[in-house]
C-alpha cells in the first residue's frame, strides 16, 4: 500500500475512535470535537474516491466499536450494519465539497452532510437503528441541552459545527474558528433559557427492577420467575405511592392479560397498594404473532389505557423480509417465529396520577416517539425497557443517554424501568436523579413533578434540522461549481461597466 494511502487509513481509524470514545458507555464528549475535527482534515483536497473511503474507515471503526451488542440480537447483522451505515457517513464525506483554494465552502458543508448520514441511519432500512449516535454523546455535556431547541439532530449539528470550528483554529484561521464557536456559544446559551415548560403538582413515583442474570433470553427463562421477582420487588415501595411503573414485556401471556392469572394478580396489587401500576406486558395473539403493549391498572383493580408499541425492533420483535429470508435460510432456522404487531395509537397513557407520554424500550432512541407523546398531553415520559438479554453495557447506557435527550427535547422527567438495569430517573434538564445496577433488585422511588408546556424541539421536531441541512449542502456545492464563478465574473463585469 502507497504510504499516504496507509496514514491516511491509520488517521482514518484514529478518527473513528475518538468519536467511539465519546459514546457511552465511554462518555469522553470532547472527543468527538477532535474526531471530527481529524475527519475534516482528511477531506481536505483530495478526490471524491478518497473522500469516501476514508469516510467510510472512519465510521466503521466509529461503529464496530459501539454496535458490539448487535452480535448477540443477529451476528450475521453486525458486521452487514457495521458496513452499510459506515457507508452512509462514507457518502457524507464525498458530498463534501473539497475545493483547494477555499476551506470555508468545505467547512460549509460539512456539519450538514454529518447531520444528513446521522439522520439516514436513523430512518433507513427498517426504520432505523438510531443507536451508538454523536448526539448521545453529548447528553450529559453542555452541548446536550442544545436538544431543548434543535432536538437530538441539532447536537449532533452543532458537534460538527465545533469540530469545524476546530479545524479552521489547526489552519490558524483563527478569527474564522472563533466567530464559529462564538455562534455556538450564543446558540447554547439560547437552549439554556427557552421555554421548557413547568411544574404542574407533583406525585410520588417508584420505578421497580425486578433484578437477576444479565444476558438472558424469554426463551431460556422461566416467564413466572421473572414476574414474581417483580412482585416481590414492588414490596419494596414506600407507601403511599400515586404511580408505579414496571418495566417492558415482564408479564408475558397467551391471550389477553384480562383472561390471564397475572392479570388478576396485577390487578390485586394495584388494589392493595391503592396506586396506579403501569406494567409492560406481552400478550401471545398466534401462532406467528403478539403484542407488546404497556398497560395501566387503577387503584379499584380495574384496568385503564394501553399502549401498543408502535416502533418494534428489526429482527428482535420482527423479521424483516421475513419470506425472503427464510427462502435463504429456511424456515426453521434460528429466526423468531412470531412478529410483534405494530401498535398505531398515539403514545399516551390517561391515568389518574397523571397523563403519561410512553416510549417503549427501542422508541425512546427516536425523538419523535416521544415527541408524539408529549403533543398529546404527557407530563411524564415513561420509557419501560427490556435490555436483559445483552451482553455489556452499551444499549443500557446508550439507552439511559437517550433518555436523558429525551428529556431535554421535550421538558419532561423520564421515569426508565428496567428488569435487569439500568432503570432510572431523569429530570427535565436531562440529569440522572437515580441509577439502579445491573442485576440487581430494587427500588426507585421519589416526588416526580408533573410538567405542562413545550419546548421549541418538541414544537418544530427534527425535520427543520434536516432540511436546513440538506440546503447547505447544495449551497456549498453550488458556491464551489464552475457556474457560481462565472457568474461572479459576469456580476464584476458588470460592475467595472457601470463605473
Amino acid at each position: 500500500m502507497d504510504p499516504r494511502a496507509l496514514r491516511a487509513a491509520l488517521r482514518s481509524v484514529l478518527a473513528g475512535l475518538l468519536i467511539a470514545a465519546s459514546i457511552p458507555p465511554g462518555g469522553w464528549w470532547p472527543l468527538a470535537i477532535v474526531g471530527i475535527a481529524m475527519w475534516d482534515r482528511l477531506l481536505a483536497h483530495v478526490t471524491a474516491r478518497r473522500r469516501f473511503l476514508r469516510s467510510t474507515i472512519m465510521a466503521v471503526t466509529w461503529f464496530a466499536a459501539t454496535m458490539l451488542w448487535m452480535v448477540d440480537l443477529t451476528a450475521p447483522g453486525y458486521p452487514i450494519a457495521v458496513i452499510v451505515f459506515g457507508c452512509y457517513v462514507g457518502v457524507a464525506g464525498m458530498a463534501v465539497p473539497a475545493r483547494a483554494d477555499r476551506s470555508w465552502i468545505r467547512w460549509l458543508a460539512l456539519p450538514a452532510a454529518f447531520t444528513l448520514a446521522e439522520a439516514a441511519r436513523s430512518t433507513v432500512p427498517f426504520g432505523g437503528v438510531p443507536l451508538a449516535t454523536v448526539s448521545m454523546g453529548q447528553a450529559a455535556a453542555p452541548l446536550g441541552q442544545v436538544a431543548r431547541v434543535l432536538c437530538a439532530i441539532g447536537v449532533t449539528f452543532t458537534v460538527a459545527v465545533c469540530g469545524v470550528a476546530l479545524s479552521a483554529l489547526w489552519e490558524r484561521r483563527h478569527a474564522l474558528g472563533a466567530a464559529v464557536l462564538a455562534g455556538v456559544v450564543v446558540v447554547w446559551s439560547l437552549a439554556l433559557v427557552a421555554p421548557r415548560g413547568h411544574d404542574v403538582r407533583t406525585i410520588e413515583a417508584a420505578v421497580v427492577q425486578g433484578g437477576g442474570p444479565q444476558g438472558t433470553r424469554a426463551d431460556d427463562t422461566d416467564e413466572r420467575e421473572v414476574f414474581e421477582r417483580h412482585v416481590e420487588a414492588t414490596a419494596l415501595v414506600r407507601l403511599p405511592v400515586d404511580l408505579v411503573v414496571w418495566p417492558e414485556n415482564v408479564v408475558a401471556v397467551e391471550g389477553p392479560i384480562a383472561t390471564n392469572r397475572e392479570g388478576r394478580e396485577l390487578s390485586a396489587l394495584a388494589t392493595s397498594m391503592d396506586t396506579t401500576l403501569v406494567a409492560g406486558v406481552t400478550e401471545g395473539v398466534d401462532s406467528t404473532r403478539f403484542t407488546n403493549l404497556s398497560i395501566v391498572y387503577l387503584p379499584d383493580g380495574s384496568t385503564g389505557d394501553r399502549y401498543e408499541k408502535v416502533r418494534r425492533v428489526p429482527f428482535g420483535e420482527y423479521v424483516p423480509l421475513r419470506g425472503l429470508l427464510e427462502a435463504v435460510v429456511g424456515s426453521d432456522s434460528d429466526l423468531s417465529p412470531r412478529d410483534a404487531i405494530a401498535g398505531t395509537q398515539p403514545a399516551i397513557l390517561r391515568t389518574p396520577a397523571g397523563d403519561l407520554a410512553v416510549a417503549i424500550s427501542w422508541e425512546i432512541f427516536f425523538t419523535n416517539r416521544a415527541r408524539d407523546g408529549v403533543l398529546h398531553g404527557g407530563q411524564i415520559l415513561l420509557n419501560p425497557t427490556n435490555g436483559s438479554s445483552y451482553w455489556l453495557t452499551q444499549v443500557q447506557t446508550q439507552q439511559v443517554a437517550s433518555s436523558r435527550l429525551r428529556a431535554i427535547e421535550t421538558g419532561r422527567w423520564v421515569l426508565q424501568a428496567a428488569p435487569t438495569g439500568f432503570s432510572a430517573i431523569v429530570d427535565d434538564h436531562g440529569r440522572v436523579h437515580q441509577r439502579t445496577s445491573i442485576s440487581e433488585q430494587a427500588v426507585l422511588q421519589q416526588p416526580v413533578p408533573l410538567r405542562d408546556g413545550d419546548t421549541i424541539a418538541t414544537v418544530i421536531g427534527p425535520l427543520p434540522v434536516v432540511w436546513g441541512s440538506v440546503m447547505l449542502v447544495a449551497v456549498a456545492w453550488w458556491v464551489a461549481s464552475d457556474g457560481f464563478r462565472a457568474a461572479r465574473r459576469r456580476l464584476g463585469r458588470s460592475a467595472g461597466e457601470t463605473n
